[in-house]
C-alpha cells in the first residue's frame, strides 16, 4: 500500500488530523492504531473515576462540537463516545487499520518516502504523522520486590474491569492525576485502602455539575450560545498561564484557594500537615477534586508518606517498619513522557532515530517537525503541553501547521519539506529562554523536565501565542527538494 499520509494513532490528535485533511479535501491517508477500537488516552485510561479536568466544551474539537454534554467536566466513557460518534460523522472508520501497531518507519532517501512497518503489514507514504501521544506508554515504578508480588497488580492505564475489588485490601502507589481520581472511586468499597504519597499535590475544588436540559436544548438551537461558553472557559483558564509562565505571584490567589480546600475537607490535623504541598503552586500538575481529602480522612483509609522498603508476595514492608498486608496493588505512577516509545521505531535520514537526535533531550521546530526526519510531522510533540488549558486547542494549532506545510508541499511541488537545524536550535533557545521564568522551574521535580532538568513538556507562553506561531508555516525554516 502506498498513500500521501500515514497518521499513527487514533486519539484525540491522529483523529483530529484524519478530519482535518478530510474536511481539506485530501483522502489518500490511513491511520494506524495499534489497539481494536480508537480513542488512545481515553479508551486505554478507563479506571473507576476516570474524567477530564478541562471543561468538555473546551475538551472536544472546535469544529465538532457536543452540544449533549451531560456534565461540565465529562468522565471517560463519555468523552470515548464523543470520539467515537466524531470519527464515524467524518467517515473515519474506514480509513483505521485497527491492530497496526508500529514497529519501525525508516526514511528513503532515494524514494522520498517512508518505509513504515507495522503488525498488520507494510506500507509506504509520503508524509508520515506521529500522533501516537506522550501519555501513551505506562509508567513502571521500581520498587524492589515488585515482580514477585502474587496478589494483582493493576497500572492506572492497563485496568481490568473484570476485577472486583469489593472487600480487598488495596494499595495505590502515586498521588498524582490518576490516583486523586481512583482512591475516592474506590475507597467505599474496599476493605482498606493504603495510599503511598511521595509528594502532596496541589489539589482546586472541582466546579462539576450536571448540564441540565434546558442548557442541552440552548447549545442545540443556538450553536453561538456554546461557542460563547467555550471562549469564557478558555479565557478563565488561561488566566492561569499568567502565574505559571509570567509572573508566579499572580498564583497567590490560586494557593490560597487549595490551601482553604484543603483546611475545610481535612480537619485532622495530622494528615492535613502531612497533605499540605511543599513546593511552589503550580511547579508540579495542579489537580481537581471535591472527594480525594474525604477519601483520605475515611476510617479504611491509610496514608503512608514514609516510602515503600519492599513489595512482598502478599504485602507491603514500609520504611517505617510496617508491613501492610495488600491483595491489589494499583500503580498510578504516571507515563513514559521523555522517552516516547515511537521515537526508538523512527529513523530519518542515514538511519538515524528519533530517540538517538533526542539522546540529549527531545526537540522540534514549533513542536512539530525534526531537522533530519524529512516529511515527518509531530503531533503533541516537544513543548506542546499545556497545564493550564485544554490540550485539544494546542492539537488544533498543529493541524493547521500540517495542513499548510502539505499546501506548500503541492503549491511548490516538493518531494521533500524538512526544517532546518538552524531553525530548529533557534527555537529551542527561545523555549529555555522563556521557561527560566516559569514556575515549572522553581525548584520541584516533575515529569515536565527531563533528565537534565529542562522542560521539553510545556509550552511556556500563552497558547494563543502558539496559535499564531503555528497558523503558517515558517517557510524560510525548512528546506525544499522538487519532485
Amino acid at each position: 500500500m502506498d498513500v500521501r499520509v500515514a497518521i499513527v494513532g487514533a486519539g484525540f490528535a491522529g483523529l483530529g488530523m484524519a478530519i482535518a485533511l478530510t474536511r481539506s479535501g485530501e483522502l489518500d491517508f490511513v491511520l494506524l492504531e495499534r489497539a481494536a477500537d480508537l480513542g488512545g488516552t481515553w479508551r486505554d485510561n478507563h479506571y473507576p473515576g476516570a474524567a477530564c479536568d478541562v471543561q468538555s466544551v473546551l475538551y472536544s474539537y472546535s469544529f465538532a462540537p457536543e452540544p449533549g454534554w451531560s456534565r461540565t467536566f465529562s468522565g471517560q466513557r463519555e468523552i470515548l463516545q464523543y470520539l467515537r460518534t466524531t470519527a464515524n460523522r467524518y467517515g473515519l472508520p474506514g480509513r483505521i487499520v485497527f491492530g497496526a501497531e508500529v514497529t519501525d518507519a525508516t526514511w528513503d532517501e532515494h524514494a522520498a518516502r517512508w518505509r513504515i512497518r507495522c503488525t498488520a503489514g507494510t506500507l509506504t507514504a509520503k508524509v508520515l504523522v506521529s500522533a501516537a501521544g506522550a501519555l501513551s506508554e505506562p509508567a513502571t515504578p521500581d520498587l524492589p520486590g515488585l515482580g514477585d508480588f502474587a496478589g494483582t497488580v493493576m497500572h492506572s492505564a492497563r485496568w481490568d474491569s473484570g476485577h472486583d475489588l469489593s472487600g480487598e485490601r488495596v494499595a495505590v502507589i502515586g498521588t498524582g492525576a490518576s490516583a486523586v481520581q481512583i482512591v475516592p472511586a474506590v475507597q467505599p468499597v474496599v476493605r482498606n485502602l493504603a495510599v503511598y504519597q511521595r509528594t502532596a499535590p496541589w489539589i482546586l475544588p472541582k466546579g462539576d455539575r450536571l448540564v441540565g436540559r434546558f442548557a442541552r436544548d440552548v447549545y442545540r438551537r443556538l450553536p453561538s450560545a456554546q461557542r460563547a461558553t467555550r471562549l469564557l472557559s478558555y479565557l478563565t483558564n488561561e488566566l492561569l498561564a499568567i502565574g505559571m509562565t509570567h509572573h508566579a505571584w499572580a498564583l497567590a490567589p490560586v494557593r490560597a484557594v487549595a490551601t482553604r480546600h484543603l483546611t475545610r475537607q481535612m480537619p485532622d490535623p495530622r494528615l492535613r500537615a502531612a497533605l499540605t504541598p511543599h513546593f511552589p503552586i503550580g511547579c508540579k500538575r495542579i489537580l481537581f477534586s471535591n472527594d480525594y481529602y474525604p477519601a483520605i480522612a475515611a476510617a479504611n483509609t491509610d496514608l503512608v508518606t514514609t516510602g515503600i522498603a519492599r513489595v512482598r508476595p502478599r504485602s507491603i514492608l514500609g520504611r517505617d517498619g510496617v508491613d501492610r498486608p495488600v491483595d491489589t496493588l494499583v500503580l498510578a505512577t504516571g507515563f513514559n513522557v521523555m522517552q516516547p516509545p515511537i521515537a526508538a521505531r523512527i529513523a530519518g535520514r542515514a538511519g538515524r532515530t528519533l530517540a538517538q537526535a533526542w539522546a540529549a533531550g527531545m526537540v522540534a521546530n514549533r513542536g512539530t517537525t525534526v531537522a533530519g526526519f524529512p516529511n515527518l510531522f509531530l503531533l503533541v510533540g516537544p513543548n506542546v503541553g499545556v497545564g493550564n488549558t485544554s490540550m485539544i486547542y494546542m492539537i488544533e494549532s498543529q493541524l493547521a501547521y500540517v495542513l499548510d506545510a502539505l499546501a506548500t508541499m503541492d503549491a511548490e511541488q516538493l518531494a521533500t519539506l524538512e526544517t532546518t537545524e538552524h531553525a530548529q536550535l533557534e527555537f529551542t533557545r527561545r523555549l529555555a529562554e522563556r521557561s527560566r521564568r516559569t514556575v515549572w522551574l522553581s525548584g520541584c521535580a516533575s515529569w515536565y523536565l527531563d533528565a537534565n532538568g529542562r522542560n521539553t513538556a510545556l509550552w511556556p507562553d500563552f497558547s494563543f501565542r502558539y496559535r499564531r506561531l503555528t497558523r503558517r508555516l515558517d517557510r524560510d525554516n525548512y528546506l525544499g527538494r522538487a519532485a
